[in-house]
């Protein structure tokens, strides 16, 4: 059975204990850094997360595609989306070279 993921708490315990500061300043320093990922991601279309990977807006095209329960034809609108492309690095610690 898997491990559940570290929560944000668990996050903030870690990193205060780690860097020796005080878990409100870790907690701030968290926030900060997410909410400027989210800017600069809406501002200029990507926002690098050194050694992890880069947040991308992508606009996809308007397309045709089919209700699964009518079988029926639909047009799905264009629309803007984020992606997280996952760095070689990050991906060859978690998952091993090929």
């Amino acid at each position: 059975m898997a491990k559940k993921p570290m929560t944000k708490s668990q996050s903030v315990d870690n990193f205060a204990k780690n860097f020796e500061v005080p878990k409100k300043l870790a907690a701030a320093i968290i926030e900060y850094y997410a909410a400027l990922a989210i800017a600069e991601t809406k501002k200029n279309g990507s926002f690098v997360l050194p050694g992890i990977g880069k947040l991308v807006k992508v606009n996809r095209k308007a397309r045709m595609g089919r209700n699964p329960a009518t079988g029926e034809a639909i047009k799905i609108p264009a629309k803007t989306v984020v992606k997280m492309r996952v760095a070689k690095a990050c991906k060859e610690a978690i998952v091993g070279k090929r």
